[in-house]
């Protein structure tokens, strides 16, 4: 640590390093440590003794402060020690500690006397809310919360100043009047601007003087040259998230460890208990009911109405947080540039003061402006928004609904209000409803299924297709082919499509194929109106009738399938001139009379349901799917695109109109769904659909040839993300661009990584980060590749955080060489808005650069997979090393582009390779999900382990059938991990998935009668149609007799209702196999019962079927259970 950075050096022995602090502040050590060990080493760079000769004073002190501390961990050392009957013996020994420790501090000379008492007296006002430290020194004000926080960080990693602005999304602080600064509101010279977020000093010239600025744009300015202020030298306030300790003085280790000791958490819930009561304390945390946790979610559910009423609440924990969040941001003061549309719609544009981080803003969202002047009447209007803030410009437009009495002259003192609109939670939480009680809403194999029931496995009798290609698009490859192939003739199906694999392709053909076969129409959805816009084009190609339905609020917002959507398709129809007529009237007057408005709307309502009964495919988003002109229409068939980016409640919306066959397409390896509220995200909404039926034994039909990226780019992510499963569709030469002039440090492998040292800094909304170096470092890459040939549309910049991409943004503007229309056109987005789409060249800039906060969500693997996987001609990663290495992940990648000579530095035009050097990589094994080698995925809930005698309790061992089966067999490692035995057969093994095994039904109890008899069905009472299938098929009637029918008999094993099944199992009894890097298969399992006969099942049972034959596979009565197949 330098001192230089802490300010003065006399005062070297206040501040500590955090690792110091923590050791410090975790108070486990005994007294008999001699605390020598924390000091900060001296000049002398000796031992210890030369350390106390040096500044014998300074040690001293040190000793005498920080000594007794260390008695009061021994009282519970003590307490913990006695675990004696005799109660009176228990109090004794913390008694007698007690008064050891008090008569050592009685006996104790502190230099400070007057804060011996520290806790005793009352505290004084400004006391630091979470700790109580109140040196006026140390202390700061928050002028929007009116409470005081200190500079020190305790056991957390930011200081309690920062930690609150960033919490409590505060932006402006007022320092202590008796503090070395006095009473002073912290803003910018220039502009007088008070986010503490953006301000940063110069030193001037003169050095007594310090100046402060705001980021941008004073500090960005070039009018500083005149005052003779170096911008370059300009730096922020906060670092490391701490005050500099100029300003803001660090409380010393004692002051910090004689403070009450605050953990992260418990700053999180302080915080959430002041937005509704500001005058909370930490004593309040302890209340009952203070913060209970939703339930969380399941794996498999008892029945629909169980779902509903685990789902049902996260929906609405979701709900409230969107609404708190939009409600809270209306603005005042705002500036309004009025302008007129081509539809003749009146159009404002303002800018809103950085809005904070988590507002999404979209297209189509409500906005509610008002007008608050005295120059004219009080106006409100409500309008939608047709613009948000991008590379031109961080306006946001809206097209207000009617403009009558808008103050189109004036321009200032407007209010802007977000209207919040329950519709999508409103859909989510009817739909979980309707799959409850409406017994027609899906099939009854589907039901079951969903809900995580064993249920016989199906075929669906079609006539399949002679050519699988549809017209109007691309061939398909093998696996495209085999995976449109096997989904029509299933009820249920998940495709997973890694990266530029031809998911959409696949998609359109499937949804071709199944229009054809003359069901109805085929119901299309996806998550987002990006991607329902994608495929809808692509199946628009085939020569189906589709009609895209649009939410009544994106109707004005162009899109590449306007031409298809059920407005602009009403309003060309030849068949009703009468509705034209009044179409037209309406567009020019804008109202008609109240007699023409009931004739028009009745007229559009009989050709909207015209239009779409006659339609091939219906597309629109999952939400979409709940519109009220859908609501009386039944769909056998339907495709979930995108299916991992929609919350499960999401998917439900389209799947209860009807579903009979259901196709869900995503790639649990890339981004999950998006959740706003971490209390419902942590219980498990934001686990997709598609991943639970992953973690249920459905595996996914994967495509395996990606068509987008060089082979070197695609080496990375197929052997981390994908098993090394990925095929090259496209050679090294078909990815060298024509006429493009750029030195890649290893001409055969377009890509590298630009080691860059600069330090991360808060942005300005307080929530998210910036890093001014790695900007300057994008913009230099961005111009070389410009003057190569690249075109500006074809380079994608990606951060992952919104503060990069804002400052970018502006940096580019300001600060490029070249003209600004060309970096306009340069895509700068977070990895989310990329997720999908594909550019020619992607910079990928990491932000964190840091000692002691991590990486934030860089850690999550499935960011990454996605920033790494956009690119087709070449990948360009600006970080630092030295931050990202500690990651184990990031550590793979550093050392891979180490390996192959592609981690430089230096300048630009003369790339040296980085002498960095990287800790060995661990091999990366991922316990927790069984669904990829890296994805920390899926959500498990370990409470059935727990039940005595459920198929999981180890516990007792006597209660098992005595069967040979379950000798050789440990119940939860039933199959070896990973599918070992098959790929030794080399069948096509299209996920690394270990399987939740699906226990015999003999011991779980499930049979009922007699096994000869287990076609028969369970019928569950007023469920028509939706028995629940126990069992497994026609087995030979001699097994009733076997060990296998015990169970049954006597029905002592408890059966899967009793909550979740458990995940805990991976850890399997191979655990060894494991283990093994993806991409080589674990040997066949060597036990001796396996033999030829399991092969011969597998042969049958494997071939990439939906569900594994757990069961089946392990009866003893041959293949008979399996002929169906």
């Amino acid at each position: 640590m330098s001192v230089e950075a802490y300010g003065p050096s006399s005062q070297t022995l206040t501040f500590l390093d955090t690792e110091e602090a923590e050791l410090l502040g975790a108070d486990t050590q005994g007294s008999e440590y001699d605390f020598t060990d924390f000091t900060l080493p001296s000049q002398t760079g000796g031992g210890d003794s030369g350390g106390r000769e040096q500044a014998p004073g300074a040690l001293t002190r040190r000793r005498r402060t920080v000594n007794p501390l260390a008695c009061f961990p021994l009282v519970f050392v003590c307490a913990l020690q006695v675990n004696g009957p005799d109660e009176g013996l228990l109090n004794g020994g913390v008694d007698d500690s007690v008064a050891k420790a008090s008569q050592l501090l009685a006996e104790l000379n502190f230099e400070e006397d007057e804060e011996d008492t520290y806790y005793t007296k009352d505290l004084p006002l400004h006391a630091c809310s979470y700790c109580g430290i109140h040196d006026p020194a140390c202390v700061v004000y928050c002028n929007t919360s009116k409470k005081w926080f200190c500079n020190g960080r305790g056991n957390t990693s930011g200081s309690h100043i920062v930690n609150h602005l960033v919490r409590a999304k505060c932006k402006e602080v007022t320092l202590h009047k008796d503090g070395p600064l006095g009473e002073t509101v912290l803003e910018c010279y220039n502009c007088g601007c008070r986010n503490v977020f953006l301000l940063g000093f110069i030193p001037a010239k003169a050095d007594s003087v310090v100046v402060l600025l705001c980021r941008q744009p004073c500090a960005s300015q070039s009018s500083l040259k005149d005052i003779n202020w170096d911008s370059s030298q300009w730096q922020p306030l906060i670092q490391d998230r701490c005050f500099l300790s100029w300003l803001v003085k660090i409380p010393s280790e004692q002051e910090q460890l004689r403070a009450r000791q605050i953990t992260a958490q418990q700053i999180n819930k302080l915080e959430e208990l002041w937005k509704d009561n500001p005058t909370a304390t930490l004593e309040d945390l302890e209340k009952p009911g203070v913060d209970e946790e939703p339930q969380h979610v399941l794996l498999r559910y008892e029945d629909a109405y169980q779902y509903q009423n685990i789902f049902g609440p996260l929906v609405k924990l979701e709900a409230d947080y969107d609404k708190k969040l939009k409600e809270s941001q209306t603005q005042d003061n705002i500036t309004v540039r009025w302008d007129l549309g081509l539809n003749k719609k009146r159009i404002a544009y303002f800018t809103l003061p950085k809005t904070d981080s988590d507002m999404r803003l979209m297209q189509g969202d409500e906005i509610c402006l008002r007008y608050k002047g005295d120059l004219a009447p009080l106006w409100k209007g409500i309008g939608h928004v047709i613009k948000v803030p991008d590379n031109y410009g961080d306006e946001i437009a809206i097209e207000l609904r009617s403009s009558v009495g808008a103050p189109v002259e004036i321009p200032h003192n407007f209010q802007v209000d977000f209207v919040w609109k329950s519709t999508s939670f409103d859909r989510m939480q009817s739909a979980l409803k309707t799959f409850a009680v409406d017994e027609t809403s899906v099939s009854g194999y589907i039901y079951h299924k969903l809900l995580g029931h064993e249920v016989e496995d199906v075929t669906i009798k079609c006539q399949l297709p002679k050519r699988f290609t549809a017209q109007g698009l691309p061939d398909l490859n093998h696996s495209q082919v085999y995976a449109v192939k096997t989904v029509l003739q299933r009820p249920l199906s998940l495709i997973q499509g890694p990266p530029g694999t031809g998911k959409t392709v696949t998609s359109a053909t499937i949804v071709y194929h199944l229009s054809r076969q003359g069901n109805g129409p085929v119901l299309v959805c996806a998550p987002s109106n990006i991607a329902v816009d994608q495929l809808t084009e692509k199946i628009d190609k085939t020569g189906l009738k589709v009609v895209r339905l649009c939410a009544k609020s994106r109707e004005a917002i162009e899109s590449p399938v306007s031409f298809l959507a059920l407005h602009n398709q009403i309003s060309n129809m030849d068949s009703m001139p009468e509705l034209q007529k009044l179409q037209q009237l309406k567009d020019e007057t804008g109202e008609l009379s109240s007699a023409d408005e009931k004739r028009y709307r009745a007229l559009k309502r009989t050709a909207e349901r015209e239009l779409l009964m006659n339609a091939d495919v219906i597309c629109c988003t999952c939400v979409g799917a709940g519109d009220p002109r859908l609501a009386k229409m039944q769909f056998r068939s339907i495709l979930i695109d995108e299916s991992t980016q929609a919350t499960e409640p999401e998917c439900m919306v389209p799947v209860v109109l009807g579903a009979k066959q259901l196709i869900l397409v995503g790639d649990h390896c890339q981004l999950g769904p998006v959740v706003m509220c971490k209390k419902a995200a942590k219980a498990g909404l934001s686990q997709s659909l598609f991943e639970r039926l992953v973690v249920l034994g459905i595996r996914p039909i994967r495509l395996q040839v990606q068509y987008r990226m060089h082979p070197a780019l695609s080496a990375f992510p197929s052997n981390i993300f994908y098993e090394g499963s990925l095929q090259n569709g496209v050679t090294a030469a078909d990815r060298i661009k024509k006429g493009f002039d750029f030195q890649w440090p290893q001409p055969d492998k377009p890509m590298f990584f630009y080691v860059t040292q600069g330090q991360e800094e808060i942005a300005s909304s307080g929530t998210s980060y910036l890093n001014r170096t790695e900007a300057a470092n994008v913009e230099k890459i961005t111009t070389r590749l410009l003057k190569a040939g690249a075109k500006p549309d074809q380079i994608g910049i990606i951060t992952p955080y919104e503060g990069q991409r804002s400052y970018l943004v502006q940096y580019m503007q300001f600060s490029g060489s070249l003209h600004t229309k060309l970096y306009q056109q340069v895509e700068i987005a977070s990895v989310d808005a990329f997720q999908g789409r594909e550019k020619d060249f992607i910079i990928l800039s990491c932000v964190r650069a840091n000692e002691h906060q991590g990486i934030g969500f860089l850690n999550d693997p499935r960011r990454l997979n996605v920033a790494l996987t956009r690119a087709k001609y070449g990948v360009i990663i600006v970080g630092n090393p030295k931050a990202l290495s500690k990651q184990p992940l990031w550590n793979n990648l550093l050392n891979n582009y180490k390996e192959q000579k592609v981690l430089v530095e230096g300048p630009l035009n003369n790339l040296r390779e980085s002498l960095m050097q990287f800790s060995k990589p661990r091999k990366l094994v991922n316990t927790i999900n069984p669904g990829g080698r890296f994805m920390s995925t899926a959500m498990y809930d370990a409470r059935e382990a727990l039940i005595p005698g459920s198929a999981y309790d180890r516990s007792n061992t006597a209660g098992r059938p005595s069967n040979m089966y379950f000798q050789t067999h440990d119940q939860i490692g039933m199959i070896g991990a990973g599918p070992g035995h098959m790929a030794a057969m080399n069948l096509p093994i299209p996920f690394n998935l270990v399987m939740p095994p699906m226990p015999p039904p003999s011991y779980l109890g499930q049979t009922n009668g007699p096994a000869a008899g287990r076609g028969a069905m369970k019928g569950k009472p007023g469920r028509g149609g939706r028995q629940r299938v126990r069992g497994s098929g026609n087995l030979g009637a001699g097994q009733g007799n076997g060990p296998n029918s015990q169970a049954s008999q006597d029905g002592a094993s408890q059966s899967f209702s009793q909550g979740p099944l458990t995940q805990g199992y991976i850890s399997m009894s191979q655990p060894s196999q494991m283990s093994q890097p993806g991409l080589s298969q674990p040997e066949l399992s060597q036990d001796s019962y396996l033999g030829d006969e399991f092969k011969s099942q597998i042969d049958v049972a494997l071939s990439q079927d939906s569900t594994y034959q757990g069961e089946r596979a392990y009866q003893h009565g041959g293949v008979t259970g399996l002929s169906q197949y």
